[in-house]
């Protein structure tokens, strides 16, 4: 790196912090040859680590941690080069404190939702596997989406209060990332699984609910939802305003040789009608 940097390779330095990356629509995009970025990869200023896909060199006090991440590459697509998607389902609850929803080990999911997920993502090499899913889920793209505060590193460095090791990421609220984990059953998730997450969420906004059911466009997941509702019975379910939701007309058949829902006439497994049913009363 003995080479003076020109204005645009300024540009690139200053926009892309050690260890980020940026694709090739993002170089064109601000005027950035094919050719330049070539000359940076020989001049050390970049690293290709997939097709059309660069990275500006770790500096020496990374760990390898953040060297196999899957947070730098999901933080500089959606802060860096402004791709449209967040972090959702079981992936948001985990981040939020659930970490026994979150997958550990080298079978760890991050589910993604959005209409711009770019491609390079979903297959570039992570300690995590980058899932797809789509944005049609609520009428409204963004609601329940927040920028939520987390660090990258456990280090309590001053100077990394104020960088981009502790950009938020944006990612579903409890109450949206909830809807979105039922949308996987019955093909991707299991009705148990769901039953114990459910069992957790004591402290869900009952406002954001109703916001976010009434934009619901699945007859399934709202009717899903209040199945395990009704059964945990937290506090904010009496503050949910019903009369806001459509919950469809006749009956889902969800799981084989299940029991048909009396309330939601939805078939589920036993153990999630209510009480009196399952005894038979």
């Amino acid at each position: 790196m003995n080479e003076q940097p020109t204005p645009k390779l300024k540009y690139l330095i200053q926009s892309v912090p050690p260890g980020f990356l940026v694709d090739a629509a993002w170089t064109a995009r601000h005027a950035i040859s094919r050719q330049s970025v070539s000359a940076y990869i020989k001049q050390g200023w970049l690293e290709r680590v997939a097709t059309g896909v660069y990275r500006r060199p770790f500096s020496a006090r990374e760990t390898s941690e953040a060297v196999t991440g899957w947070k730098i590459p999901l933080l500089s697509a959606q802060w860096i080069m402004g791709h449209a998607f967040h972090v959702g389902g079981l992936t948001a609850l985990g981040l939020r404190g659930h970490s026994h929803y979150l997958q550990l080990g080298g079978n760890t999911r991050v589910y993604l939702y959005g209409s711009d997920i770019p491609d390079w993502l979903m297959t570039l090499t992570t300690e995590a596997r980058f899932v797809r899913r789509g944005h049609g889920l609520f009428s409204d793209e963004n609601n329940g989406v927040e920028n939520s505060e987390f660090s990258l590193s456990d280090n309590p460095d001053e100077e990394l209060a104020m960088s981009p090791w502790r950009w938020p990421i944006k990612m579903s609220s409890a109450e949206r990332a909830i809807l979105e984990i039922l949308d996987e059953l019955p093909k991707n998730e299991s009705f148990h699984n769901i039953d114990m997450v459910f069992e957790g969420m004591v402290n869900l906004r009952p406002k954001m609910l109703t916001t976010l059911l009434a934009q619901c466009r699945s007859v399934k997941v709202k009717r899903l939802f209040f199945v395990y509702a009704d059964k945990h019975a937290h506090a904010w379910l009496k503050h949910i305003d019903r009369s806001q939701i459509d919950m469809g007309r006749g009956d889902r058949a969800l799981v084989p040789g299940g029991r048909l829902h009396p309330i939601y006439r939805a078939t589920v497994p036993a153990d999630l009608l209510p009480k009196e049913n399952v005894d038979g009363a």
